[in-house]
């Protein structure tokens, strides 16, 4: 299949050493991905939302719900205690700039 001009940018992408890395090092390479701690932190509420859920969903099922409650709030310790507020990297705005177009409504 022939191209019609269009070229994949270049992107850079990190090296990564299998570790998690600081803040610091995320900030370096402009990484928004947080560490490894986080995300698990991450899933478990994600997992206690989803058996909550489900649990209502089927039944209601309260015993499955009130189990998907106690993930969050381990979920919630575990974020905690991992500190994963300190994942935040804020950036510099971006400037877009607007896209040419030529509508009725277009402001003069």
């Amino acid at each position: 299949m022939a191209r019609s001009g269009h070229q994949k940018p270049d992107i850079h992408v990190p090296e990564t050493h299998g570790t998690e890395g600081t803040v610091t090092e995320a900030l370096e390479h402009g990484s928004h991905a947080g560490r490894a701690s986080s995300w698990a932190a991450v899933s478990v509420m994600l997992l206690g939302f989803l058996t909550g859920g489900i649990a209502l969903c089927v039944g209601p099922n309260w015993l499955f719900f009130w189990i998907g409650a106690g993930l969050i709030a381990v979920g919630g310790i575990l974020a905690l205690a991992f500190d994963i507020f300190s994942d935040v990297i804020v950036d510099a705005p971006r400037v877009i700039s607007a896209a040419e177009h030529h509508s009725p409504f277009e402001r003069q």
